[in-house]
């Protein structure tokens, strides 16, 4: 689960990390307020949304006045900013932040994530800190350090002074970076965090040390303990689509293909995306239902499919071990009859009831291919959609 940037520098301050003071506004004329309310004399408009890259969209603008706040929150709100990570089809901005503005000297990256490789948390830091992190992290990786972080001691003092000198954090101000790098780690564990990015943090002409930005990703599977996190949700910058999959406990997630998948197993479904673009299509979705699915669940994930106007067949694949194969064809048979299926539909099964959900599909009096294994649904369903 993502959350927008005021909302993690609310978390964040909570655990020492500083921030500039801002408030949100929703329209130009609340921006202005805001910004008579901060006071100074230079605000940051920045848009609210779920992605990075806002700076080169066109999402963040310096202002000096009060009438360039007002002119920045204008076109701002409202837009479609289009970034890296929006995609082509871009976000609608609803909000903005407005911020006080700051004396930076110099501009460094720190980021708390999970380290697959060593299955820990690691915390990063680069000195080359600012929009085009990525491009550091391609050309010269060098530029980024890392250390990873014992579970049972957490991240040590003397490590995030390690990281603190290794980005040229000035002296005087390397007790103060330290401190900003303990409380991030503190709110990344506390938080069920994926990832806890500060990009840029800033060290400021005065010697402080500041998250400009910050951006935290949560892990869904810790929802449950994390009421405050949930609050936060912004249901307008998710997919409506996978909106709805999550009232049913589907794992779902929208690809730009032709061919729908319906999986159950995270791994299983990964192989599915894989086959069909081997065979030269491209599937429309991630779609795991998961061990424990009944027939509702399974007509809910089928219709979710099908409201995809861009599926042209689908293929179901199932392997059956806590999901049973006649539970799959259950609902397989009632979702078609349901929404009255008018595309390709393929159909793999194997093991438990297999026999059963065979002899159920083919009774059912539908349209339904079978296949014999997945790499003979991959062809059938390709070919199917092709007009072959």
């Amino acid at each position: 689960m993502n959350i927008h940037e005021y909302q993690a520098k609310e978390i964040l301050r909570k655990y020492g990390v500083v921030t500039l003071k801002g408030k949100t506004a929703d329209t130009a004329d609340q921006a202005v307020s805001v910004a008579n309310e901060l006071g100074g004399n230079v605000w940051v408009v920045k848009a609210q949304i779920h992605a990075g890259g806002r700076g080169k969209g066109g999402g963040v603008k310096l202002a000096k006045s009060l009438d360039e706040v007002k002119e920045h929150a204008n076109k701002i709100i409202g837009m479609n900013l289009v970034t890296h990570q929006t995609g082509p089809e871009g976000k609608i901005v609803n909000r903005v932040l407005i911020e006080q503005g700051c004396n930076i000297a110099k501009e460094y990256y720190v980021a708390a994530l999970i380290d697959r490789a060593t299955g820990r948390v690691a915390m990063m830091a680069s000195s080359e800190g600012g929009m085009d992190i990525e491009e550091v992290a391609h050309k010269n990786p060098n530029a980024i350090v890392k250390v990873d972080i014992d579970p049972v001691i957490g991240l040590a003092p003397f490590q995030a002074r390690q990281l603190a000198f290794a980005i040229g954090i000035p002296n005087e101000s390397i007790n103060k970076a330290v401190g900003f790098m303990m409380g991030l780690y503190k709110a990344f564990i506390e938080r069920d965090c994926s990832i806890a990015e500060i990009n840029p943090l800033v060290l400021t002409k005065e010697g402080d040390i500041i998250a400009l930005d910050a951006k935290m990703n949560f892990d869904s599977n810790a929802l449950y303990r994390q009421k405050e996190v949930v609050e936060f949700r912004d249901l307008t910058e998710e997919n409506p689509t996978e909106i709805e999959a999550s009232k049913y406990d589907l794992a779902f997630i929208k690809l730009d293909g032709s061919i729908g998948c319906l999986v159950n197993g995270a791994g299983l479904a990964m192989a599915t995306l894989d086959i069909i673009k081997l065979n030269g299509e491209m599937p429309a979705n991630f779609l795991d239902v998961g061990g424990g699915a009944n027939k509702e669940k399974v007509t809910a994930a089928f219709k979710i499919i099908l409201s995809d106007k861009n599926v042209k067949g689908i293929l179901v694949n199932i392997f059956g071990g806590i999901m049973k194969c006649d539970i799959i064809a259950d609902g397989v048979i009632a979702a078609s009859k349901e929404v009255g299926l008018k595309v390709p539909l393929v159909v793999r099964l194997e093991g438990t009831n297999v026999e059963l959900g065979k002899k159920m599909l083919k009774e059912s009096g539908l349209n339904i291919t079978p296949a014999d294994d997945l790499a003979d649904a991959a062809k059938k369903i390709v070919a199917a959609v092709r007009g072959k």
